[in-house]
């Protein structure tokens, strides 16, 4: 009698779970449509992608959340939306997105006290870059200038200003 107790549970629970698969796998496409229309409505509203290009995707390699298929920046679009609908102004979505995720989010971001390694960045790594070179081939050709090697030899030296007064060198 027990054992009937434990198959009707057990085939009551498999039940429930080929119920609930069913279910999700009906819902998903439905789902799935769902997010496309939502993401059409995005891309067609003007103002929404106008936001969305002067805003950097956090996730993607240098492109702003409008060239961006990354789910964070649909996300970002819809928040964006979702903020137009609910009547704030550019000015606000922009404050509330720099408040959130701090300047990095522009993709422009404003010159200031916080950001100057961000803009100068790049020039100091190029500049420190040609120091190290300038130093390294300064090095070398003083190196070799002392061991003797790039100085040559009485020979080099006399077959140079035979080629240069235009006469054959001997050899």
């Amino acid at each position: 009698m027990a054992s009937l107790r434990v198959a009707a549970a057990n085939y009551r629970l498999l039940g429930s779970a080929l119920l609930f698969a069913t279910a999700a796998f009906m819902v998903a496409p439905a789902q799935a449509q769902l997010r496309a229309a939502q993401e059409q409505s995005v891309h067609s509203n003007p103002r929404v992608m106008e936001l969305a290009e002067q805003l950097r995707c956090l996730v993607c390699q240098n492109q702003t959340i409008a060239e961006s298929n990354a789910a964070l920046a649909v996300d970002f679009k819809n928040q964006i939306a979702q903020m137009i609908a609910a009547g704030k102004s550019d000015d606000e979505i922009m404050r509330f997105m720099v408040d959130r995720y701090g300047d990095f989010v522009l993709y422009r971001p404003p010159v200031k006290a916080s950001t100057y390694l961000l803009w100068g960045g790049p020039m100091l790594f190029a500049l420190l870059g040609a120091w190290v070179l300038l130093r390294r081939v300064r090095a070398s050709s003083h190196a070799g200038l002392r061991s003797g090697e790039a100085a040559g030899n009485a020979d080099d030296e006399a077959r140079a200003e035979a080629l240069l007064a235009g006469k054959e060198p001997h050899r």
